[in-house]
């Protein structure tokens, strides 16, 4: 995939979903992506199960807000997460030791690219 867009990362989450990972994880997650193709996507993660959707959930455990440019740019290892996080651009709200065990739930050697 050359040049993949938010939408196509988005589409890759059930993909590289790893569910014996994700043995206890209860999530409900809100994803909020501004800038050029952004918009809002609900991630649920439940019983080694995910679902991603578009649109928002009401009471989500954690919300990630970033551009989409710095979503891909950390996706791609332009940019390391931690260091967006610390810098202001990525933004997380919620359940912080949850969003640092997410990471370890996908692997991009899954990905049908």
């Amino acid at each position: 995939m050359s040049n993949p867009g938010i939408e196509d990362l988005i589409k890759l989450l059930p993909q590289t979903f790893v569910p014996e990972r994700a043995a206890g994880v209860d999530a409900d997650i809100q994803l909020h992506v501004s800038g050029e193709n952004g918009g809002d996507w609900f991630v649920a993660i439940h019983q080694q199960t995910i679902k991603v959707e578009p649109g928002t959930t009401p009471n989500p455990q954690l919300t990630f807000s970033a551009s989409a440019q710095d979503i891909l740019d950390v996706f791609s290892g332009k940019l390391d997460a931690t260091r967006a996080f610390m810098s202001g651009r990525l933004h997380l709200k919620g359940n912080l030791g949850q969003a640092m065990r997410l990471a370890n739930l996908f692997s991009m050697d899954r990905a049908q690219l």
